[in-house]
């Protein structure tokens, strides 16, 4: 794995919040800190390294960003504490939470907690023009579909979700800045990207050729929200130049996590510093717009830190005690 550091100068005058706060107890807080996100290209990594640097900035401790493999991993990662934060989506963290992680069958990885609430991952499907595929149905048999990182959000379960609507399809994985370069070299098919909107690599793509992002149908969209732990999602047409009209895709909630034996002073200024902050975090990164507290209650997988519930407790966003790690 590859660790990349986040330099606080970079984005010092666009992310540090003036006047910077130090908070009083800094007892058992590290001297640095990483956080597990996943491939280049993502919106994971692009969220991620900016976030580490906002909060580096702001308390002082240096922070950086390490490419994983995304949820799955990051759920590995920081349960056994050889990272300390990581990015996770709902689905990915409760067959972690349930050992049912295929990177460590059998493994409850029980010593995660929540965070703050980031975003929606929508899952939509992107295709060259000259390839003539306008929906999923039109996918040929025997397609090859990039889905990503090994063990992310969206090769955990795109490929269940295409074998569900009857797709049939070779797998191919890699990052999404490589697989957006097979799919414009004609090495590939179809990427069948999970990640925060707009995904750079999408975006990118499309500036490089013409591209069409594929939604889902009405039977489709209903046969996915039965059989996934996913709910219905609209990408707005002003998030890519492709699109003429609104997306309608599925999506599943992201987290940031940390590992529960961080101190509560740590994590409570943190969450303090990124919900009370959000015009910064969409600066960073658009996806956060919905780095809200209100979206506290799409976690009904991890418990929840100490020091993250008495951030939301305190300011009017009610997390029961046995909601809360002890």
């Amino acid at each position: 794995m590859k660790t990349q550091a986040v330099m606080a100068a970079a984005f010092a005058s666009t992310l540090v919040v003036a006047p910077t706060a130090f908070a009083q107890d800094r007892s058992g807080w590290p001297e640095s800190f990483t956080v597990g996100t996943a491939s280049q290209g993502g919106t994971y990594f692009a969220y991620g390294s900016g976030w580490a640097n906002f909060v580096a900035e702001n308390l002082g401790v240096s922070g950086g960003a390490e490419i994983t493999g995304g949820p799955m991993q990051n759920m590995a990662l920081v349960h056994t504490g050889d990272l300390k934060f990581g990015l996770t989506t709902m689905g990915p963290a409760r067959e972690s939470m349930e050992g049912k992680s295929p990177l460590a069958p059998g493994m409850n990885m029980d010593n995660v907690c929540a965070m703050f609430p980031m975003y929606e991952t929508p899952f939509s499907v992107t295709a060259l023009t000259s390839s003539g595929i306008t929906s999923i149905d039109e996918i040929p048999d025997g397609a090859t579909i990039g889905f990503g990182p090994a063990g992310s959000t969206s090769d955990t379960y795109f490929p269940r979700m295409m074998e569900t609507l009857g797709v049939n399809f070779e797998r191919r994985n890699g990052s999404w800045s490589d697989l957006g370069g097979q799919l414009q070299d004609g090495l590939i098919d179809v990427v069948a990207f999970a990640a925060g909107i707009p995904i750079p690599a999408v975006s990118q793509l499309e500036v490089q050729t013409d591209v069409n992002i594929i939604g889902m149908n009405d039977a489709e969209a209903k046969k996915i929200t039965d059989n996934f732990p996913v709910s219905e999602f609209t990408i707005p047409a002003d998030t890519y130049q492709s699109l003429n009209e609104s997306s309608r895709v599925v999506s599943m909630w992201n987290f940031a996590m940390v590992n529960c034996d961080m101190p509560e002073s740590f994590v409570y200024e943190i969450t303090k510093l990124t919900m009370e902050n959000n015009d910064k975090m969409v600066s960073i990164h658009k996806a956060a717009r919905n780095s809200v507290p209100e979206n506290y209650s799409k976690n009904n997988v991890l418990p929840w830190h100490p020091g993250a519930a008495r951030w939301f407790n305190e300011n009017g966003y009610p997390i029961e005690d046995g909601s809360i790690k002890q």
